[in-house]
């Protein structure tokens, strides 16, 4: 019988891991305990970390095409990569654009943005595509949205240190700029965007800002006692009656759509591939994630959609082979 769970994210562990391990290679021998004190990781948990390490590398998974990793007695942790990271690898531009879209959503998950390694390899990968390629990409609605917002920094600082600002946004709907005067509580990332949860002055009530759509933050002298609104663990996705039940089939390439949005009817099959049931609003937004998603994913359901999402998909990919 086919194995039916509840959607689960994975983005904390693999922004985690991909800040680390490029410290661990830079630095050998760094101990355990040195390391979870930096990254402010328990140790159990770095642990099992680095046992996960173990099992990544590239078919047919032999020898030479795992990562290897060695805790001597001391503590101090040893990281081989694979032969095949050893090697210059060559992209074709699709291939490059695909890797320059998947790296900036890793970006804006948290922890990402202070990744020195993948911001450095994103920003040589930009320079290589050139402004014609990324000029396209940028046409499809929300597909480069991995990038830190320019005043990230300024409303994180404000929501540690319980400091009240003010702010220039744009709001989604009409494009139309106004001044609000929040606390900000909780800066968090989830699904390619930086979201803000504020207690909004002139409202008395809570709202929910896009990072991205702040133009301006200015400080003020007042600060403020946190009131517990919900940041990270907040559902950003309410399904609402007019909206489009997708049925996907993932291969394993693609599982993580299933622990990263939200989504229902969770079921793994015996092949390893897995269906769900993922809720949108808008065509254009599921045929942007199956543009990301390859060959790796396919709409089961409903029929009707099939067609349309791949024009959509198409013209898209078109677009990229200028």
């Amino acid at each position: 019988m086919p194995e039916r769970r509840r959607s689960a994210t994975t983005a904390e562990r693999l922004g985690r891991m991909l800040v680390i391990v490029p410290y661990l290679v830079q630095h050998p021998g760094t101990s355990v305990e040195s390391a979870s004190g930096i990254f402010d990781v328990p140790r159990d948990q770095l642990r099992r970390d680095l046992d996960l390490l173990f099992m990544s590398g590239l078919p047919p998974y032999g020898p030479g095409d795992l990562i290897d990793v060695d805790v001597d007695e001391d503590g101090g942790v040893w990281i081989s990569m694979a032969d095949h990271f050893a090697r210059p690898l060559r992209l074709t531009r699709p291939e490059a654009l695909a890797v320059y879209l998947r790296a900036t959503e890793l970006l804006a998950t948290p922890g990402i943005p202070d990744a020195p390694a993948l911001a450095s390899a994103l920003a040589k990968l930009r320079d290589a595509l050139g402004p014609d390629t990324l000029g396209d990409a940028a046409g499809i609605e929300g597909a480069v949205t991995g990038m830190a917002p320019p005043h990230l920094a300024a409303l994180r600082a404000a929501a540690t240190e319980h400091r009240r600002i003010r702010i220039e946004y744009t709001a989604a709907s009409t494009g139309a700029r106004s001044l609000r005067e929040i606390e900000p509580e909780a800066v968090f990332a989830s699904a390619g965007h930086w979201y803000v949860v504020a207690w909004d002055v002139a409202a008395d009530d809570e709202r929910m800002f896009r990072a991205d759509r702040v133009a301006a933050v200015e400080p003020t002298t007042g600060r403020f006692e946190p009131r517990g609104l919900e940041g990270a663990g907040r559902q950003l996705y309410t399904p609402g009656d007019h909206d489009l039940a997708v049925r996907l089939l993932l291969r394993p390439a693609a599982r993580w759509v299933a622990e990263y949005y939200v989504t229902s009817d969770v079921v793994t099959r015996a092949d390893g591939t897995v269906e769900a049931t993922l809720p949108a609003r808008q065509i254009g937004w599921v045929a942007k994630l199956l543009l990301r998603l390859g060959p790796d994913a396919e709409v089961l359901d409903p029929p009707q959609l099939r067609a349309e999402i791949s024009q959509i998909a198409i013209a898209a990919l078109e677009r990229y082979g200028r």
